[in-house]
Order: structure tokens, then sequence, then C-alpha cells
């Protein structure tokens, strides 16, 4: 190649690179843009979660012996207090065995007062030495063993009479009656695969929900201990299955240390009292955890881009020019806002919506403070 056409090759190529360079500056031109100066302010976020209601107590009544359900007291639904008969079992067969201890005991009893006798007179014949010790001793270990006799049979009557106490069955709490799924006439006992019915106290419910792992670990940040949490932790709201609202607020009164690997959350209990009964065990509803912020910067969620689990914003420099800035949030938001944790400082001025469509280096025109 010769001097000429080397010299018209580079003249070429210095013009595809000059159309190139032109090409890539018409693909990023001005843009009108709003931005916003960042400040700080107070906002409170917050954050729902499923949550099942169960009863302060619920608890299983079973029958203790086995028998005829023969009168049932109560009606579900219906409040009961402790003490409270809810289910009687038929008690013929336990008063039968009842008496038949009874009669036992004082068969024993009879024959103790026998041996006694026995002894008595064997013990005065031994002192005239008309008997020999081995006589004596003999009739000794009769009254032994008519005495042991009795101590068995006063077993078995307060066996007896436990058993036909357990054929009424009592409420073990105040509370209201659950379900009823035996009728009068069914054939109960201990091995019945669902109990006579669930008595729940309900002055106060128990409402559990699960948050997962990373809130757990923010939640520790942020109060510096879990038990500091549940101290700090403002009140929760409850909203029924209706998405009305609970009118009295709740307490979050535990939280479960142990994290369950198969769903990677922990469980939370919070308390609410339930005056007007209002709330049923076994119902569901949704817990609402309000977060303050005090002093934060706060940004709109448009004024960010989400790159998997990073986000990022358009700083504007004094010659408007747009640069690329990552940042950190706060897990929590309202889905219009997020709070900035770092990345950000009070002053900067970022691209306020649409950041979406902003490249780094370009030039921005603000059209709106």
């Amino acid at each position: 190649m010769n001097l000429k056409s080397m010299a018209l090759l580079g003249i070429v190529t210095m013009g595809m690179f000059s159309s190139c360079g032109k090409k890539s500056q018409m693909q990023m031109p001005s843009a009108n843009l709003e931005t916003m100066t960042v400040k700080t302010q107070d906002i409170t976020m917050t954050d729902n979660y499923s949550a099942t209601i169960r009863g302060r107590q619920d608890i299983d009544v079973m029958p203790q012996v086995s028998g005829t359900l023969w009168k049932l007291c109560v009606n579900e639904g219906e409040s009961v207090k402790a003490g409270q008969t809810l289910f009687i079992i038929d008690q013929v067969p336990y008063q039968a065995a009842l008496n038949t201890a009874e009669a036992a005991l004082k068969a024993a009893n009879a024959q103790v007062a026998t041996a006694q006798l026995n002894y008595d007179s064997r013990k005065t014949l031994f002192e005239q030495k008309v008997i020999s010790d081995i006589d004596l001793q003999t009739t000794y270990n009769t009254l032994l063993s008519a005495k042991a006799q009795v101590a068995q049979c006063e077993a078995q009557v307060v066996n007896a009479r436990n058993n036909l106490s357990y054929t009424v069955v009592k409420s073990p709490a105040n509370g209201v009656v659950g379900t009823l799924p035996y009728r009068q006439g069914a054939l109960v006992g201990p091995s019945i695969p669902k109990p006579l019915t669930t008595v729940s106290d309900n002055s106060q419910m128990y409402v559990y929900f699960s948050i997962n792992e990373a809130k757990l670990l923010n939640m520790g940040r942020q109060y510096g201990s879990i038990e500091a949490a549940i101290d700090t932790l403002p009140q929760v709201k409850l909203l029924l299955v209706d998405g009305s609202e609970y009118p009295i607020p709740g307490k979050v009164e535990s939280i479960s240390g142990v994290v369950d690997p198969s769903t990677g959350t922990v469980q939370m209990r919070a308390a609410f009292d339930n005056p007007d009964k209002l709330l049923h065990s076994g119902s569901t509803g949704t817990v609402v955890i309000p977060t303050t912020y005090k002093d934060k910067i706060v940004i709109p969620t448009v004024a960010t881009v989400q790159m998997q689990d990073k986000y990022k914003v358009y700083l504007v420099d004094k010659d408007n020019i747009a640069h690329e800035q990552l940042i950190t949030i706060e897990p929590q938001n309202n889905g219009k806002e997020y709070v900035v944790r770092s990345g950000l400082n009070v002053g900067d001025v970022i691209v306020a919506a649409s950041a979406g469509m902003v490249r780094d280096g370009q030039n921005v025109k603000p059209n709106k403070e």
C-alpha cells in the first residue's frame, strides 16, 4: 500500500470515529426533569402481616372416664365460669363401683376388729404362759394383714369416688364454649379423637403473626436488642377479615427466638383486649405495625432505580449533569416513599421522577424544585 492510500484510509477512519462520537452524543439529549433538594423529615411507615387469632387460653376439655354422654349442660358459644358443669357422663356404673368399694372397706374394717380381738386374747394367754411366742406372733401377723387390707380398700374407695366425680365434666377456666361434636347418648372416653369442647378465655386475645429474618435483624439493630424491641415497639393495629379496623390497639408481648428453617420466619405475639367479645378464637386478620423514623432523608420511589437488591438515584451537580449514586434504604416503605439510610446528604439535588429514563452523565434541565 502506498503513502497516498494509507493517508486516505486514515482520513476515512477518523471520519468514522467522529461520526460515532456525534451519534453517541445524540443518544443523550438534555431532558426537562423534575428535581428536588434532599432534606430530612419525620415519617411513619407501616408493615402488614397476616395473623391468626387465638384466645388467651384455648383449653381442650377431655373426659377422664369412659361412658355414655348422659347430659349436655351448656350450648355452643355460651360463656361459662371455672368449675361450671359442662357435661355429665352416665354415673350408674361408677356409683355402683363406689358402693362396692365402700362395702369392701366395711368388711375389711370388720376383719381388723376380729383380728384385734384375737390378738388381745392371745396376748393375755401369752402373758399367762399358756401359748407360745409363735402363736402370739401368728395372731399379730393376721392383724397386720387385716389392716393392710383396709388400706387397700380405702384406696379403692378413693379411686371409685374420683371416677364418679369425673363423670361430671366441669369447665377448667372462665371462657366461651366452642363446638360440641358429641351429643347426648354418644359413647365418650379419654381416647376420643376430638375433645368434648374447647373453652376459650377470650377476655384478651392473642394474635400470632410472623416476620422474616431480615426484619428481625433490622429490629434488633434499631432497638438494640429483641428484649428492648418488645418494650419499645409502638402499639399495633388489627384489621379484621372484612377490612375494618379493630377499635382497640394491641401490644407486642413476645418474639420467638427461633427461626423456622422451612419458612425463614419468626413468630410474634400481640395481645388485644376483647371486652365486647368481637374477636373470636380461630379467626384471622392483619396486624399493622407502625415504624416512626425521625429526622431522616425521605425520597419518592420514582426517584430511584432498582437493580436487583441495590438502589440508585441520580445526583445533579451545579452544571446540571446527572451522576449515578448508590443508596441504601430502610426495609419499610409505603409504596410511594423510601427512607434513605446512606448514600445521600442534606442539600443534595437529585432527579425526583422518571429516574429510569436518565443516563449517567446526561444533562438535566430542572423544571421543578
